[in-house]
């Protein structure tokens, strides 16, 4: 059976900033029947700022009690920074902070350590050279140390291709994991993300081939819909949306037992329906 969870910072979305406590977020995300949760400090945190210096031990064991207490997983900790900065100092203050979130991730026993792979610009925004081979070999640079930390500390760094970013569909990524090279370095699969207007027709097809070029490194995968928009696809809440599960799923039902999924762009008035809708599916496979 997949083990369900939510991004915690989609939890409570309808509260007043004041009363949006780690715990208050906790409590509603485990009322709603998820067992685990995607943690991004930044956003569940207000008024601080997750570089070095705040991301100690301590933070560490007071995320663990508070979710723990709820009986919740850390299943990905987002640390989702430009590893391809151009700018050096910026890059070597990018990395700082995924040394702070893996120390952190190794001490809360999180699943994984999850990023995104960026783009050659200080904007973080796709343009005529995201796709290339250079912005490629500058991400990979970026990324060696981070993985080599997460090998000292014992953690796995998850990746996620999206199609906006520098790793955008399977051969990509199978691409940095073979360059790589380290059983620490895994795949955060989000079939949504792999998707753009262009390709969107084939779906089943972009899909099917990322879970087979990458099926033995998917750790966690995340679950959300799309709909046209103009030129482009918006991400929705699962079932709301036009996105095909079944090929997703069935690889989850047959390959990854017990593997945490999570939800994204859920809100207080879908997450539930989101989740029953998946589990619905997931049982009739």
């Amino acid at each position: 059976m997949m083990q369900i969870g939510i991004r915690l910072h989609d939890v409570n979305t309808g509260m007043k900033p004041a009363y949006l406590t780690m715990g208050r977020r906790a409590e509603k995300a485990r009322e709603e029947g998820f067992s685990c949760v995607h943690l991004s400090f930044s956003k569940v945190i207000q008024g601080v700022t997750f570089d070095g210096c705040a991301l100690t031990e301590g933070l560490a064991m007071y995320a663990k009690r508070v979710l723990s207490q709820h009986g919740l997983d850390v299943a990905v900790l987002g640390c989702y920074l430009n590893l391809a900065h151009p700018d050096p100092d910026r890059l070597c203050e990018i990395q700082g902070r995924y040394f702070g979130h893996i120390r952190v991730a190794a001490l809360m026993g999180a699943g994984v350590v999850g990023t995104e792979t960026g783009a050659p610009n200080p904007e973080y925004k796709m343009d005529s050279r995201t796709h290339t081979e250079e912005a490629l070999d500058s991400f990979i640079r970026g990324l060696a140390p981070v993985v080599e930390c997460a090998e000292q500390y014992g953690v796995t760094l998850a990746i996620e291709p999206v199609w906006k970013h520098i790793v955008y569909d399977g051969a990509r990524a199978a691409k940095v994991i073979d360059t790589i090279g380290s059983r620490n370095l895994r795949i955060i699969l989000d079939p949504v993300n792999l998707l753009c207007a262009e390709n969107a027709g084939r779906q089943d097809a972009v899909i099917g081939d990322a879970i087979e070029r990458l099926a033995d490194r998917v750790a966690v995968v995340h679950l959300k819909d799309f709909v046209r928009e103009g030129d482009g696809l918006r991400s929705v809440a699962a079932g709301t949306g036009q996105m095909d599960y079944t090929r997703v799923l069935r690889f989850m039902k047959e390959r990854k037992p017990f593997i945490q999924a999570t939800l994204e762009n859920t809100c207080n008035d879908n997450a539930v329906q989101s989740r029953e809708f998946l589990e619905r599916l997931y049982e009739r496979l």
